[in-house]
């Protein structure tokens, strides 16, 4: 386990990423703990890994997401995981099947928030965020519970890139509020990265830049 979690940290190396998942898949059938890092370690390939990798990853990262789910239902981490690889799944498939996808990602959104609100500093606020400003209206999606999961999350660290990136991306939706969103970039691109998060956390200040660009030509 250890060795495979620092191949993880190293992640952005591709090959450190896909070694760091073989090794928690040997590790995964009875090991909770292997099975949501093996769930986490699939889904950044499937979100920056090679595009040839991405598919198989978001079907391994789901697979991998339910063992966690299966092995220990109590914590939250399994039910994070399946959440964000299913969220890749459903980004990626036809129109006619996307739809099915929603409802289950908020039911393990929703347990992680019953289990822990606090864990990994409101990650589960964060991810509703993204869940209501994502999905269709008509599915449930809503600006401003958007909003209101987001800024739940800075409660935990308000300099999260990550929760000021998505709640910029929803206040960028309303026309009037662009100055709004405009200064929650900046902050982005000013604040700390986080050593546990450090891949993220760039990746977040790059879409950032390009955030900032399209506000500035509106």
């Amino acid at each position: 386990m250890a060795q495979a979690d620092e191949l993880y940290k190293h992640r952005e190396d591709v090959a450190s990423a896909k070694r760091a998942i073989e090794l928690y898949d040997q590790l995964s059938p009875n090991n909770f703990e292997a099975a949501w890092k093996l769930a986490r370690a699939c889904y950044w390939i499937a979100t920056q890994g090679p595009d040839k990798d991405r598919g198989a990853a978001r079907d391994r990262g789901v697979k991998a997401g339910e063992l966690a789910v299966k092995l220990d239902a109590s914590k939250p981490d399994g039910h994070f995981w399946l959440a964000a690889n299913l969220g890749e799944v459903a980004d990626h498939a036809f129109k006619l099947f996307a739809g099915k996808y929603p409802g289950r990602i908020k039911k393990e959104l929703d347990r992680v928030f019953e289990i822990s609100p606090t864990w990994q500093e409101g990650s589960a606020d964060r991810a509703l965020g993204e869940w209501y400003f994502k999905v269709p209206g008509m599915m449930g999606g809503d600006n401003k519970q958007a909003e209101e999961h987001l800024r739940a999350s800075l409660k935990y660290n308000e300099k999260s890139i990550s929760s000021l990136y998505f709640l910029a991306e929803v206040l960028a939706e309303d026309s009037k509020r662009k100055d709004e969103a405009k200064a929650l970039v900046q902050q982005v691109l000013a604040a700390p990265i986080d050593t546990d998060f450090a891949p993220e956390d760039r990746d977040f200040q790059k879409k950032a830049t390009v955030l900032l660009a399209k506000l500035n030509k509106k």
